[in-house]
């Protein structure tokens, strides 16, 4: 069969270099990745078999995370490290609950930006949703570019959401403060939900080595990094946890399609190797 060629990359895409966010959308079965991106997660699928199954239980998180924030009122969101756009996209899953629900997306990967957008004006919904190209680590100029775009109000509650992404920032260039100085943006009332992988705590299925995983990562653009159970925590000081507070990503409010998927690999949720929480701002 012969190979289909890669579409021309957006401008400003690092081919040299497969990226965190096309590997995922490869992980989930998207088809926003490259040649070297499939590459690696063909490569990462040999070291971690489960890997995949992961991915699709960080996205099921981050839906039943929205659908929580959106029947609690939340009716606009601000997703930082969005990712390239697949199946359960934010505003998605918020319209499903609210039709006045709006998003903005924010990613520092053109591929991400450029799908994104042409995923809203496909639907004909970008007056109403909104992506950025920008770096999360920067809320001084994320902030206002995302107020900017007219989509939030920030005098009401927003759902402030760092799935998957928190890991891509490194011990030196300080999460906390990044997260801290977000959360003091938001008015009151408002959510925050999040996930982070970890090594505290995990039991791996046999013949897996998270450890080799990670030095794969080293050879992308976007290596992560583990935090602990506490350091994960911090994230979360002065909000209102909602139950059941910090936990494994597959145990927070679990649904049928998320415990098929542990079920299917393993009994102990703890090999998703992944933290989440949701807290609301008093």
């Amino acid at each position: 069969m012969t190979q289909v060629p890669d579409p021309e990359a957006p401008e400003g895409v690092d081919l040299e270099r497969p990226n965190a966010a096309r590997i995922y959308d490869w992980f989930l079965g998207g088809t926003a990745n490259w040649a070297i991106d499939r590459e690696f997660g063909e490569r990462a699928v040999k070291t971690f078999p489960t890997i995949k199954s992961i991915a699709k239980l960080g996205r099921q998180f981050l839906g039943r995370g929205v659908q929580y924030m959106a029947n609690q009122g939340i009716d606009q969101f601000l997703d930082l490290g969005s990712g390239v756009p697949t199946v359960g996209n934010v505003h998605e899953i918020a319209v499903s609950v609210n039709p006045n629900a709006r998003c903005v997306y924010v990613d520092n990967e053109p591929v991400a930006v450029a799908h994104s957008q042409i995923l809203l004006e496909r639907e004909g919904v970008a007056d109403r949703h909104a992506v950025i190209h920008g770096d999360l680590r920067y809320p001084g100029d994320i902030w206002p570019r995302a107020l900017d775009t007219g989509v939030l109000d920030p005098k009401r509650p927003i759902g402030l959401i760092m799935c998957g992404v928190l890991y891509f920032v490194g011990p030196e260039e300080g999460a906390l403060e990044i997260v801290r100085k977000y959360l003091s943006l938001v008015p009151s009332g408002s959510y925050f939900l999040a996930s982070h992988l970890t090594n505290d705590g995990v039991k791996a299925p046999d013949g897996e080595s998270r450890d080799e995983i990670q030095e794969q990562y080293k050879q992308s653009s976007t290596p992560f990094h583990h935090r602990t159970r506490e350091e994960f925590a911090e994230f979360f000081e002065g909000l209102e946890l909602v139950k059941p507070g910090i936990t494994w990503v597959p145990d927070w409010h679990p649904d049928e399609a998320a415990e098929r998927l542990i079920n299917r690999i393993a009994d102990d949720p703890s090999f998703s190797g992944a933290l989440g929480a949701m807290g609301r701002k008093p």
